[in-house]
């Protein structure tokens, strides 16, 4: 068992955009499968580069705050309730494109590879 809160966790730097930080709630290794439980603070106008991952898959959920995150190019809206599902490969890419914080929680997933 482990508990944690997120008043006491200290913020790191999210890895495609060091200015946005996060706070790692699991880390890999803690659950099976499991690569991070984390929240994110994107503030007006941060945006995490596109990317996409070869062996994990993401969910995100919007605490607060409206964006966008594009997927494979093509843009959704982010509000308040929403969760994204990114999976393997997929090329992703978010911005806060409102005038409040981007709250984001989200998990990864460890994929492993089909084996043939």
């Amino acid at each position: 068992m482990k508990v944690t809160s997120l008043s006491t966790l200290p913020e790191q730097a999210v890895s495609h955009n060091p200015a946005i930080k996060k706070k790692v709630m699991l880390s890999l290794g803690e659950l099976p499968h499991l690569t991070n439980f984390s929240q994110a603070r994107f503030a007006p106008g941060q945006i995490a580069n596109a990317h996409s991952h070869s062996n994990m898959c993401e969910v995100f959920f919007v605490e607060s705050g409206e964006g966008t995150i594009w997927i494979n190019d093509a843009p959704y809206s982010l509000q308040s309730g929403t969760c994204v599902a990114v999976d393997v490969g997929e090329k992703h890419e978010i911005c806060n494109t409102g005038s409040t914080d981007l709250v984001l929680t989200y998990f990864g997933l460890r994929v492993e590879p089909a084996s043939s």
